[in-house]
């Protein structure tokens, strides 16, 4: 809801913002709704980092999508997203 807003108040949805929002989402255990951000900022166009998909693994891990997570890390190899270990 809170970037429904934000988006209707013409607030730049940048990386940093959707990063905070999977980051919520994964504290909040609702991992469908992070992997649904995760593909809205695909779709937008907007950079999606290692703290991205961190935080995206981080929410399926915590949902038990271990498939989902595994994919997540192939994607960032793709993609060559910088690896580390958050």
């Amino acid at each position: 809801a809170l970037l429904i807003e934000m988006a209707a108040s013409h607030v730049e949805m940048d990386t940093i913002t959707y990063n905070a929002a999977i980051s919520a989402c994964e504290k909040g255990g609702q991992w469908a709704k992070a992997m649904g951000l995760l593909t809205e900022m695909a779709a937008r166009r907007v950079e999606l980092t290692t703290i991205t998909y961190n935080a995206a693994v981080s929410a399926c891990e915590k949902g038990s999508e271990w498939a989902t997570a595994l994919g997540l890390f192939n994607e960032m190899v793709a993609r060559h997203v910088e690896l580390n270990t958050i």
